[in-house]
């Protein structure tokens, strides 16, 4: 039996980017009851991808109690409905064998990965301050895609001197801020620069010079996202609600690789219930930004453990 149910976070303070800020995230949990056992997903509705909580729970309550994971890659297209029902079954799968789950996939036991913290796009001096508070951090992530950026960099850098720096525009800039930008990103230390352009602008991309590894993040959903980025983009972001599921995600990490592109893991502002399948496809990435549990007021009960540099692996009371 499939169940799904809303849950309602509050954040810690609202949290902006280029498009706008929000204070509350809302996901859906799947639950599905199987062989005297229940697997849990939770996915993000992002309007960005034309989901609401509607369309998203539309999607879910047509997906038969009985369907497999090998099925559901082609009953529900890539996005957020697919993703909790997969990492639900991927749950499931792990408590009916009584064996952890990173062993159904084949890979080594998991260990603590260091995460980049996400500075929200804030004023100049604002982002400062959260750069100081946060400054032990092993890499900080600046949300920018405004008209002070260069002032915001630089006082971000005088807030933590010498923390590792990625920044992401969420396709806040054009082609020319970006070349504008991209001698003081240098300048400044930034080591890598996520969706600079909006997706549908990203064939500019491929007509300069990169002086920084450029990330697609909107730019890049599943496997059929990849061959239009070669030449684009040096690194992928995989996110679990794009991919449509860990199972997904797991191919689109190996043929990123085969391709030659960088991997980052990222997330959506959810709780350690949809970042807990993340912490296993992170495992062998580039780079890591799965700190979302750490924006929120409350999180789940066995919630993952965060220390100020790293994310450990969910324990079997969480998922997997």
């Amino acid at each position: 039996m499939i169940s799904q149910y809303r849950r309602d976070f509050d954040l810690l303070q609202p949290f902006a980017i280029s498009r706008g800020a929000r204070s509350l995230a809302q996901v859906i949990e799947v639950n599905i009851s199987r062989f005297g056992c229940i697997g849990r997903g939770e996915s993000l509705p992002y309007v960005r991808y034309g989901d609401s909580f509607e369309s998203v729970s539309d999607q879910i309550s047509q997906v038969p109690d009985t369907v497999t994971r090998a099925d559901l890659q082609n009953f529900l297209p890539a996005g957020a409905a697919r993703n909790a029902i997969d990492c639900a079954i991927w749950d499931l799968e792990a408590k009916a064998a009584k064996r952890p789950l990173w062993t159904l996939i084949g890979r080594h036991s998991p260990k603590p990965l260091r995460t980049a913290y996400t500075l929200s796009l804030d004023t100049p001096e604002m982002m400062r301050q959260m750069a100081i508070k946060n400054a032990d951090r092993c890499i900080l992530k600046l949300k920018l895609g405004g008209v002070d950026d260069v002032v915001r960099l630089e006082a971000v850098r005088q807030g933590a001197p010498t923390t590792r720096l990625i920044v992401d525009a969420n396709e806040g800039w054009d082609i020319d801020v970006y070349q504008d930008l991209a001698p003081y990103l240098v300048r400044l230390g930034v080591e890598m620069v996520e969706q600079p352009l909006p997706a549908e602008s990203d064939d500019m991309l491929g007509e300069i010079a990169h002086h920084l590894p450029i990330c697609a993040d909107e730019s890049c959903h599943d496997r059929s996202s990849l061959a239009q980025l070669r030449g684009k983009y040096d690194m992928v972001n995989i996110k679990l609600d794009k991919a449509g599921g860990l199972t997904e995600a797991l191919n689109l990490r190996d043929q990123a690789r085969e391709m030659g592109f960088g991997v980052m893991v990222g997330c959506m502002v959810t709780s350690s219930l949809a970042i807990a399948p993340a912490v296993l496809l992170a495992q062998s990435a580039d780079l890591v930004d799965l700190d979302a549990p750490l924006l929120l007021a409350q999180d789940r009960k066995h919630a993952l453990k965060f220390n100020r540099t790293t994310i450990s692996p969910p324990t079997s009371e969480l998922w997997g």
